[in-house]
């Protein structure tokens, strides 16, 4: 029996035989899935095609053999002829069983199954029954449904445990990181960023030693007392705090890096890799940001001490906030100290001398809160020893000491408490009872209001710093000394840091100041040097003095630089925007007037300098920026010049007239000739121009002569310029002259 199996649509098989009498010109069945023009369907002789083997996620239809094969080609062209093929009688079989049903909806083939359904019309033999004395189906299948069937929901979960889930997860991790693009260090959000971030850390550092605080000493009851709405209060701004460091660190895993080994030549390669960026950081820095993060304050106060000590024991209080925050504390301090100074990894956090100046005095108010809150701190704990040894000494049972020293702690009998006269000695650091050293003034401090407490204890760090401790006089306990030498280092450091930063900062205000007075200092030498006479050495120093004025010390060209090329083409574009007035200017085009411009020097004279004189060479064009001229001539006619004049203007026509073109279009330039001037130009007042020098001149002529031969660029220059109206205005004089002689002449003749 001949059977065209519906599940080799989904697995085909090569044929080993192709029929002889098979034609290659009749169009076989079309099929979308193969472009080629017939496809050779192979169709198994063989009954033993199935075996006991197992294959995931696929029925016995699947499981392949080798058989041999009948090739049966069957023209695309008429579908007429899939009605006519001879179909295999089925019998009815009930309850049949769908590949679907045993776990083959899984199969990566069952697409191309469902694209080539009108094949299935001729496998119904294969489709499975449950009838178990059904005789047409092959024996092996029937064995194996029933393991197929209990076997196929576990492979769907695992998987979907295996694959399904797992892509899952990764592409909304991928879905959710696409919204947080990766950064460079140097924009300006995480330049603004970061600013943020060292104000919240400066608020962080001032917040913890606040901790210390929460303690105070009920000095009619002789206890210790436990603030612990203030306690929430801290502990709500802590956790402000750890989540804004929280987000920098996610900053961290998002934020691209130079790479130090490209830092050999130019700026550096940016790594921009999310992978590179996050080992980066776990390799360095993370596991210390990870421990400065840890909300243990929190934790202490909110969870462990309410649950595990009690809300009435200040003295484990007293002790867990205490190692917590100091333990904590001191990575803070290492970690954010970096920042407050004003640099990170990126750059400078803040550029001008006024916020590395506020930066630096906040460090010193900083280190004037964290030693005054320790200071008060260390002196509540020698009042506790003070009780606990007054206690020990008297008749009062030690657990009845431990407990009377907690105010929280009620129902206990405290009148042997309160009546003892030792107790009581403890609050009087005169009678010298108990040696409290540099802590006699924080003993009757702890029994004041809070703003009371903080506000001496911080002006009692202030002036440990100020005067390096110079006026503690410890006791002879260990911890007492330890804390007096910290005091005095401490003091010495941040007074040689403060001292430097000012330094820095006052250089900083005046460091054009310095160097006008170091430049007025050597140019006074030179001049004395070279005896220069008075009137020279009045006229240099009003030229530097206006030089200085105008240009605020900084060499602009020096500046210009070290931009890029298409920067200082913006900014000369933006200097040089008053020349548009000048008709000639106007008719330029961009390629022109950006060779101009990149010739153009700054140039400054004071009152009374000749820019030009008679007789003497024209070497330079001269645009007036600033200040008024005047233009003499030969015969003593003056003509105004002010801001937006040219002067030098016939410099450009000489250049063109002295060139000329040959046949070939090369120029032939007369070399050792020099224009001459025959006019003064004197400045009246302090004049600041822009000067294009007579070889710059020439190399534009050169460049753009086809442009500056334009008869209307001649015509403008010609109309638009002081000397050529002059001179114009001089040769009509003279041929009026000459004309007026001839008349006279010719008239003296007729009377004659």
């Amino acid at each position: 029996m001949v059977i065209v199996g519906g599940w080799l649509a989904g697995c085909w098989v090569p044929c080993k035989e192709m029929s002889g009498q098979e034609r290659d010109d009749v169009p076989m069945l079309e099929l979308q899935r193969f472009p080629t023009r017939s496809v050779s369907m192979c169709i198994p002789v063989r009954d033993d095609i199935y075996e006991d083997s197992i294959i995931s996620h696929s029925g016995p239809i699947f499981t392949p053999a080798p058989t041999q094969y009948t090739s049966v080609a069957i023209p695309s062209g008429n579908r007429d002829m899939l009605d006519k093929l001879p179909r295999p009688k089925v019998k009815s079989k009930p309850h049949v069983v769908t590949p679907e049903e045993v776990g083959i909806s899984n199969c990566p083939y069952d697409q191309h199954v469902l694209k080539n359904k009108h094949l299935m019309m001729y496998s119904e033999p294969l489709g499975l029954c449950d009838n178990p004395d059904c005789v047409d189906c092959p024996r092996a299948c029937k064995n194996k449904r029933h393991f197929q069937r209990s076997l196929a929901p576990f492979d769907n979960k695992f998987h979907n445990i295996l694959y399904g889930y797992g892509d899952r997860w990764k592409k909304k991790a991928g879905h959710y990181l696409s919204y947080i693009p990766i950064m460079k260090p140097h924009d300006k959000a995480v330049h603004r960023w970061n600013q943020f971030f060292v104000i919240s850390c400066l608020l962080a550092i001032f917040n913890d030693p606040l901790f210390f605080f929460l303690l105070s000493v009920d000095k009619d009851y002789k206890c210790i007392v436990f603030n612990w709405n203030f306690a929430i209060a801290l502990a709500v701004g802590r956790s402000v705090t750890d989540a804004i460091y929280f987000l920098h660190m996610l900053l961290q895993f998002r934020l691209a890096y130079v790479a130090p080994e490209s830092r050999v030549v130019g700026t550096g390669d940016l790594v921009d890799e999310p992978m590179k960026i996050a080992m980066r950081y776990l390799r360095g820095v993370f596991v210390l940001d990870l421990f400065v993060v840890l909300p243990l304050p929190q934790v202490m106060i909110l969870l462990v001490i309410p649950r595990y000590v009690g809300l009435s024991s200040a003295n484990y209080a007293k002790n867990l906030l205490r190692a917590t925050v100091l333990l904590q504390y001191v990575p803070r301090i290492i970690r954010f100290v970096p920042l407050l100074g004003g640099q990170s990894t990126n750059g400078f956090i803040f550029e001008s001398a006024w916020s590395t100046f506020v930066i630096n005095l906040l460090m010193f108010v900083l280190a004037g809160h964290v030693v005054g809150s320790c200071w008060y701190l260390f002196g509540l704990q020698r009042v506790n020893q003070c009780l606990r040894d007054s206690c020990a000494a008297s008749n009062i049972s030690k657990a009845l000491c431990n407990n009377c020293t907690d105010c929280g702690i009620t129902g206990i009998n405290r009148t042997n408490w309160l009546n003892n006269s030792d107790l009581t000695g403890c609050f009087d650091t005169k009678s010298g009872n108990f040696p409290y050293g540099i802590y006699q003034q924080a003993v009757l401090l702890t029994t004041e209001p809070g703003l009371k407490r903080y506000i001496y204890s911080l002006f009692w760090g202030f002036q440990q710093i100020s005067t390096l401790a110079g006026n503690l006089i410890p006791s002879y306990f260990v911890w007492e000394v330890i804390f007096t030498m910290a005091i005095i280092g401490l003091g010495l450091l941040l007074f040689a840091l403060l001292i430097g930063s000012m330094q820095n900062f006052l250089q900083a205000l005046g460091k054009r100041r310095l160097e006008m007075q170091l430049r007025r200092h050597d140019v006074e030498q030179w001049m004395s040097h070279r005896r220069l006479p008075e009137d020279l050495r009045r006229r240099v120093r009003s030229a530097e003095r206006f030089s200085w004025v105008a240009t605020r010390g900084v060499n602009e060209e020096e500046l210009l630089s070290n931009l890029p090329e298409d920067i200082q083409r913006g900014i000369r574009r933006h200097f040089f925007g008053f020349l548009k007035k000048v008709r000639l200017f106007n008719l330029m085009d961009n390629a022109t007037w950006d060779a101009i411009c990149d010739k153009l020097r700054q140039n400054l004279y004071i009152t009374g300098s000749d820019i030009l004189y008679q007789g003497g060479p024209v070497e330079k064009m001269v645009f007036i920026v600033r200040g008024r001229l005047e233009s003499i001539s030969a015969d003593g006619n003056k003509s105004p010049l002010q801001e937006g004049d040219v002067c030098g203007e016939e410099l450009l026509s000489w250049y063109l007239e002295q060139s000329s073109v040959n046949r070939d279009g090369g120029k032939i330039k007369l070399h050792g000739m020099r224009l001459v001037a025959i006019r003064t130009v004197r400045c009246l007042t302090n004049v600041e121009a822009f000067v294009l020098r007579a070889r710059d001149l020439e190399e534009v002529t050169s460049q753009f002569s086809r442009f500056l031969r334009n008869p209307l660029v001649l015509g403008t220059i010609r109309y638009e310029s002081p000397y050529w109206k002059n001179l114009a205005a001089n040769r009509i004089q003279v041929a009026w002259r000459y004309r007026k002689r001839r008349l006279k002449r010719a008239e003296m003749q007729r009377l004659q």
